[in-house]
């Protein structure tokens, strides 16, 4: 699986295999053999690998199969619309987190009417 996600992502993102060996640190021969499935990378060198495809190294070695990383979100919002959030690993039900966006709602609207009211003083 390794080898074949390799050579097919490498492709879809229209490198050739010399620059992927470069980005690694290896001979382009070394990398054709990882994408033939003769070689194993290292673990260094399989994220290495990830990063120059744009990709995880979960995708290579078939951990998921979604080939695009997930960018990471800081807005609260975006994060509590994601399935099966947990806390320290107890699941956190529908109710729960509508009460936890209810709560976050109005500390911004608390705190937007504080910036407002405040004519300049804090």
């Amino acid at each position: 699986m390794f080898a074949k996600r390799l050579k097919q992502l490498r492709k879809t993102r229209k490198f050739s295999m010399q620059e992927v060996a470069e980005a690694v640190g290896v001979a382009k021969s070394t990398y054709a053999g990882y994408e033939s499935g003769y070689r194993q990378p290292t673990l260094e060198n399989t994220q290495l690998i990830a990063k120059k495809l744009h990709t995880t190294s979960d995708y290579l070695i078939g951990l998921t199969d979604n080939p695009d990383p997930m960018e990471i979100t800081n807005n609260a919002r975006e994060i509590l619309n994601q399935h099966q959030l947990h806390w320290d690993g107890v699941p956190l039900e529908e109710q729960d987190l509508e009460l936890v966006r209810m709560l976050l709602e109005r500390v911004v609207q608390n705190r937007a009417a504080a910036g407002s009211g405040d004519n300049g003083q804090q």
